[in-house]
Order: C-alpha cells, then structure tokens, then sequence
C-alpha cells in the first residue's frame, strides 16, 4: 500500500528533522499527485506555502526547479525557494517537504470575469514574456494551465513548478485539456510550442468556452468552440497560427498578439467634462491598454495599472 502524505489540520507544527525550523500549519491550498500543499507561517510571521509528499526524488526535482527560476524569474516568473527538509510524523513515517513564497492573488478565470476582451490577449502577452525567458533557459513549463495561474498584484504569476520539463525531453507532467498531443495537434516533446498551445486553450477557457471534450473530430472541435466564442475574434488568426506551429518561439506570438491590442486600441482622446463616470472609466481603460501595448512591443513587460 502507497504511503500517504499526512492530513494536517491548522494549527499542526512542521518542525524540519535537520534545520529544526518550525512552522505553523494554517490550512489545506491543494493536492496532487506528487504531495500536498498547505499555507504556513514561519516564527517570525512570514506566510508560505509549505508542499509535502512521499516521493523525495520527485520534491526534490522541484526544488531543483524552483532554484533554477530564480535565475531567470527577472518579472517574478514563479515562486522563490525557502528552505528544504524532512519531517518525522509521530510515530509515524518521515516525509520530505519545502517550502516556498505563499503567492496571493486571484484565478485567472475570476481575474478576466466581466473584463474587455482586450484584457485576454493583455494577460496572455504577459504569460508568453514570462515564458520566453524560461524557453530560453532551457526548459518548457508543461502543465500550463489555469489551476496554475494566479493574478498577483496585477501580474500573471506560476504557482506549480512540478510539470516544468529540460527541452527535448518528453513532457513528464500535462493536463488532457491543454495538452496538443491529447488534441492531436502534436508530440509530447518539450519545446515552446507545445507551452504556445496551452496558452491558447487557456485563451478559449477564459474567454467563455470552458474546458470541452475533444469529441470525434479533436480539431474540428478547436475550431467550432473558435468560432462560437466572440471575445477571441481578434486573436483568431494569432491562435490559428499557434495551433498550425507557424511560430517559432513565444516572443513571436508575443509580438503577433501586441500587434493586435495596438491596432484595437483606440487612441487617447480628451474626455469632455459632460461624460459620465463610465465613458471617463473606459476611456482610461483603453488608455492604458494601448500604452502597455506600446511597452509589449518594444519588450518590455510592466504590471497592469488598472
């Protein structure tokens, strides 16, 4: 029988069998299948998250992983390391665990609800920005998904680092739903453009699609739920030529996306004294949509100010 990670309730005391360092046990945030993550305090009242399991090769990897993003985070592309240990349950098994910066923030989905549909392409600019880098370091992300994107402090963050995979390699860890081989849209070997496919489910997610079965014909699918969700009109042919593998890397549809925002976006205008709060709220709203649009194109990625 498969050992199972413990079941903590808040308030339980992790103490690091080497380090002796202790922390406080403040609720469940999840679990999979390599262990499960709880948020914690430390003695000094920092906040993280704390993930525990069975598998010390496989929380090792991860912890390898977070290190490595440390490197090439620049924007805070995931969460930053915090410490390492092993914790003996009483009289119980001893488990591995780390933990890691608590990110708070909320879902994407909830994030983009009631948004313009320029918000979309906006989020996912930024998530291809941040992906770039990683691509560059040598590695796809994977399992990109929603359950892994939270928006904090007006940034698309990465919480989940156990599906990131060393390019050239198969993918290891992936959800059917934003996964291209599941589609019948490619391989399962990491390389930017199978993260470049997630990110375009992720768009039909968000914009109101929801996640869908593939259903006899997987690509005619893709197209029907395409066609049927207005929000992506702009970005048809953007995530057309996604799916098709016409882009090489993410700064490419980063830059085809900008392109699109830029010439969406209408141009600042004065706001006459005699308009209402809502005419003066969406003229600053697509304001500042144009103006990050400028910055996208010319690389350089910034937090959204609304």
């Amino acid at each position: 029988m498969k050992k199972q990670a413990g079941n903590f309730a808040p308030g339980h005391q992790i103490i690091g069998r080497w380090k002796k360092r202790p922390y406080i046990i403040l609720g469940k945030l999840g679990s999979g299948a390599c262990g499960t993550v709880y948020k914690c305090r430390s003695t000094r009242g920092e906040t993280y998250a704390l993930k525990i399991g069975t598998d010390s090769s496989r929380l090792m990897l991860e912890v390898n992983m977070l290190k490595k993003f440390s490197k090439v985070q620049g924007e805070k592309l995931g969460p930053s390391f915090v410490d390492v240990d092993d914790y003996r349950i009483p009289e119980g098994p001893q488990l591995p665990f780390y933990v890691m910066e608590y990110i708070e923030g909320k879902p994407l989905p909830q994030f983009l609800a009631g948004k313009p549909k320029e918000w979309i392409g906006l989020c996912a600019a930024q998530l291809l920005g941040d992906i770039a880098k990683l691509h560059k370091a040598g590695y796809v992300f994977g399992d990109l998904k929603t359950d892994n994107l939270l928006v904090s402090g007006s940034l698309v963050r990465l919480i989940d680092v156990g599906g990131v995979t060393a390019a050239g390699r198969a993918i290891k860890e992936y959800t059917e739903f934003y996964d291209r081989g599941y589609w019948g849209m490619g391989s399962r070997k990491a390389e930017p453009s199978y993260d470049l496919f997630a990110i375009t489910m992720i768009m039909l997610e968000t914009a109101g699609a929801g996640r869908f079965e593939k259903g006899g014909s997987p690509k005619k699918t893709l197209e029907q739920k395409l066609s049927a969700v207005p929000l992506l009109n702009p970005y048809r042919t953007v995530i057309q030529n996604a799916w098709k593998g016409k882009y090489r890397d993410a700064g490419e549809m980063q830059k085809d996306l900008s392109g699109v925002l830029l010439y969406k976006a209408p141009a600042p205008t004065r706001v006459h004294f005699r308009a209402d709060k809502r005419s003066s709220s969406d003229a600053g709203e697509r304001t500042a949509i144009a103006l990050f649009s400028v910055l996208l194109m010319g690389g350089s990625l910034v937090p959204f100010f609304l």
